[in-house]
């Protein structure tokens, strides 16, 4: 029986970029470039169409800016995943743009490999993220984090997972690191993402605290 490919829609004003984007996605197996976009405008009007499992946004574009574009069509396709593919390194961007709704945040010297691999992790229900990018999130929070019930309630199984998603790795990898199977890894963040109220592996790393989860102190300074 053949397997569909996910397809995947890009919005870059750069043409090189998209080009080199579209060519990349397409030359992956498994994956098919749907569609291309030079502008927020643009995909509001034509992407729907498309019928996209997974878009490829750029945060900065002419008018009506990447993040915008995510607030603006996830009610109009709920279904699809966003990914941001941007230079942008600050907290401020990633923090807007995973409360727009996007399920992961790349940088645009993401290498193609890389690139396939988080898509590949986007279809496979999980939520891509460098670990520089994972990092400066759990930095970020770290400075409000607050110990609550529901942080408590993670078993020390779940909290070994979470600590392994919050520095980057792969489910698989995380399967192997613990000696479990890929659907036990799953059941884990499904009960993680459930106890800490959150719908993606970048929402569960938001949350993350590793002083707190995995020793219940602060580091010595």
């Amino acid at each position: 029986m053949r397997t569909l490919n996910v397809l995947v829609s890009i919005v870059e004003d750069d043409a090189e970029v998209r080009e080199i984007l579209a060519r990349w996605v397409d030359s992956a197996p498994g994956f098919h470039c749907a569609s291309n976009h030079g502008s927020a405008e643009s995909a509001l009007a034509q992407l729907a169409a498309a019928k996209p499992d997974i878009v490829l946004m750029d945060i900065n574009l002419p008018g009506l800016n990447g993040v915008e574009c995510v607030v603006r069509l996830k009610p109009m396709l709920p279904k699809v995943q966003f990914v941001m593919l941007t230079v942008y390194e600050d907290s401020d961007h990633i923090f807007e743009a995973l409360a727009a709704g996007a399920v992961g945040y790349l940088l645009k010297r993401t290498r193609r490999e890389e690139l396939i691999a988080a898509l590949d992790l986007v279809r496979s229900g999980g939520s891509p993220m460098t670990g520089y990018i994972a990092r400066k999130v759990v930095q970020a929070f770290q400075a409000q984090w607050k110990d609550t019930p529901e942080t408590r309630s993670l078993s020390a199984r779940e909290r070994e997972v979470l600590e392994l998603l919050t520095r980057g790795h792969l489910y698989k990898e995380v399967c192997d690191m613990l000696g479990i199977s890929m659907s036990t890894v799953n059941t884990h963040a499904r009960r993680i993402y459930e106890k800490l109220h959150v719908r993606s592996r970048a929402e569960a790393v938001a949350r993350y605290n590793k002083p707190s989860f995995v020793s219940g102190q602060r580091p010595a300074k």
